[in-house]
């Protein structure tokens, strides 16, 4: 589908942000020649002067945000529009040089004395600033000088494009063939492929998976070269701020303990038996002699697919979405009414989903919606991560108001798991809770289960390029393949194809991102059943954490919502509200 034939009420309003092209251009002139933070540089022992640098970069991040969000969101409209694509590289050259402009910042605070820090902590003036201030205390260790901070800066144009190139590859080059499916013919794309896997067609799915892979395969030389220099960078910039190793850095950027990331490998280690038990179950349900990766979706439970259009779905979930308020309802309803979401699946579009939202503007979502189970959970994934931004931005400063990635999942993941509940809840219909139960256990599996998995694939990569081992492709798959085997056991067939799936995984140019999405499901199963069990106290609770934005380290933030990832139990919790799953399923089906 070409973009000019989606209905208006389906596309974003990307004009609540700049109306035209001419004025976001006019804007980003604006910036480009205003950026002047070199006139603060070393004077920041001055609290005055230090405070205006703090406003003059709060009034440059608002607008740079708009103009950024802005020609990212025109870029992901259609990838091959080469206005948008030079938009987007415009927008990264001039946070390069606002980054270089900044080179001085860090290396000056960090020589500033403890006793002075500390002063600004106490004075009022500075409220906005508290928890950057804290940062700059504790990351003193790891400040390099301001000449070193400018090459990094510059530098960082360069790196970037390790990431920009996997994204050409994934949206434009990779060489996906036509398929013939429900009649028709066309061209294999990202969310095609998602479908038929969850199809009933075992021939259908195996020539889908074999030509999705065969894909990315006659490119993976490539890619591997994109990955590899990818991998260099991260340990480039590790060492040039003192880390012992790319996710000690990775953790403290985030203001993450390694404890937490500890306690998900060894917890998910620990019971890897009970995904084997679930490996074992759907082979056989499924009857198969063989199990394959390409059987891993299709659902278990025949004549319960729930297929929605967009309008009908969006109700359903704001209805699903009822604990957390009217409040919470009314918003999801704002959100359609005003078009904050962008639905079709159309030429050249960014694949996926995700939400955007730039200070002082509603947030975005983009959505490539199809009328499955799947998308309609995406929707209420996407909505979450979109009321979190607007209930931080609504009550946080500037300074304070982008949560840190660690949080990022947890809203999205609340909704998803009470719009579950909510459907085993209200249904009447037995195939159908078995259908939604296998669902949960589907989901915990490749949210909790499959993005450990990938932790765990990047740190095996990251360390051994840390120790001198050259990265290969036929070394990267190798890893990939024996902790597919540790990860899925014995009941289900290892073959080539899913020894390169590394080659198509987005989050990889982002290091350590997605054991997020884990501690993100388990933070959320926890939140979602004191929802439920607990009603206003434990709403009111989550709305602390919603709001919270950056205002203290994501740990804490999430004690407000009564999470504590610092000790073992909610990571034991989740892993038995699976396994419950698991029993309460097996139970249903007889088995």
């Amino acid at each position: 589908m070409k973009r000019n034939e989606v209905k208006t009420e389906y596309k974003w309003k990307v004009e609540d942000i700049f109306t035209t092209d001419e004025e976001w251009e006019k804007e980003f002139s604006r910036l480009e020649k205003n950026i002047d933070f070199s006139r603060y540089a070393g004077k920041l022992s001055d609290s005055e002067t230090l405070l205006k640098f703090f406003k003059a970069d709060d009034e440059f991040g608002k607008a740079f945000d708009k103009v950024a969000v802005y020609a990212s969101m025109k870029h992901d409209e259609d990838s091959a529009v080469s206005k948008y694509a030079a938009y987007d590289a415009k927008v990264y050259s001039l946070y390069t040089k606002y980054a270089t402009e900044q080179a001085f910042f860090s290396p000056e605070m960090a020589k500033q004395s403890d006793e002075y820090l500390a002063s600004l902590l106490k004075d009022k003036r500075f409220a906005d600033y508290d928890y950057i201030l804290k940062r700059i205390i504790k990351g003193k260790p790891h400040t390099v000088s301001e000449q070193e901070e400018k090459l990094v800066s510059m530098a960082g144009e360069v790196f970037y494009n390790f990431r920009e190139t996997f994204s050409m590859i994934d949206n434009l080059e990779v060489p996906l063939p036509e398929i013939e499916f429900g009649g028709d013919k066309a061209k294999l794309s990202h969310g095609l492929y998602g479908i038929i896997l969850r199809c009933d067609d075992r021939d259908k799915r195996r020539e889908a998976y074999e030509k999705y892979y065969g894909a990315y395969d006659s490119l993976i030389n490539t890619i591997t070269a994109a990955y590899v220099g990818n991998v260099k960078a991260d340990i480039f910039y590790s060492k040039v701020y003192k880390y012992g190793s790319c996710l000690e850095k990775a953790l403290f950027n985030e203001d993450v303990d390694r404890s937490v990331y500890d306690n998900l490998l060894s917890t998910v280690d620990g019971n890897l038996s009970v995904l084997h038990r679930y490996v074992a179950d759907r082979k056989k349900l499924l009857g198969y002699d063989k199990l394959y990766f390409y059987d891993m979706y299709t659902p278990l439970v025949e004549g319960a697919e729930m297929k929605l259009g967009y309008d009908e779905a969006y109700d359903y979930v704001i209805k699903g979405l009822a604990p957390l308020g009217k409040e919470y309802q009314a918003l999801l309803k704002k959100g359609y009414d005003e078009r904050w979401i962008d639905v079709e699946e159309t030429d050249g579009k960014r694949s996926g989903a995700y939400s955007t939202h730039a200070y002082g503007v509603h947030p975005y979502v983009l959505l490539n919606y199809q009328p499955d189970l799947d998308n309609i959970f995406t929707v209420a994934h996407e909505m979450g991560h979109s009321l979190h931004s607007h209930f931080s931005s609504l009550n946080q400063p500037y300074a304070k108001s982008n949560y840190k990635i660690f949080v990022a999942e947890v809203a999205s993941t609340v909704n998803e798991v009470l719009l579950l509940k909510y459907m085993l809840k209200n249904s009447t219909d037995a195939q159908f809770k078995k259908y939604v139960l296998n669902y949960y256990l589907d989901m915990i599996r490749a949210t909790l289960f499959r993005q450990t998995m990938f932790a765990e694939f990047e740190y095996a990569a990251h360390d051994a390029a840390e120790k001198g081992e050259p990265l290969t492709k036929e070394g990267l798959c190798a890893i990939y393949a024996d902790i597919g085997k540790k990860y899925y056991g014995t009941a289900i067939e290892h073959d080539y194809n899913i020894s390169c799936e590394w080659a198509r995984i987005p989050h990889f140019y982002t290091a350590f991102y997605v054991y997020k999405y884990a501690t993100g499901i388990i933070s959320a199963i926890n939140i979602a059943n004191r929802i439920l069990t607990e009603g206003d106290s434990a709403v009111k609770e989550y709305f602390n954490f919603l709001s919270g934005g950056s205002s203290t380290d994501p740990v804490s933030l999430l004690k407000l919502a009564g999470v504590d990832l610092s000790t073992d139990k909610p990571f034991d919790f989740a892993m038995k509200e699976f396994e419950n799953t698991l029993t309460e399923f097996e139970r249903l089906m007889g088995i």
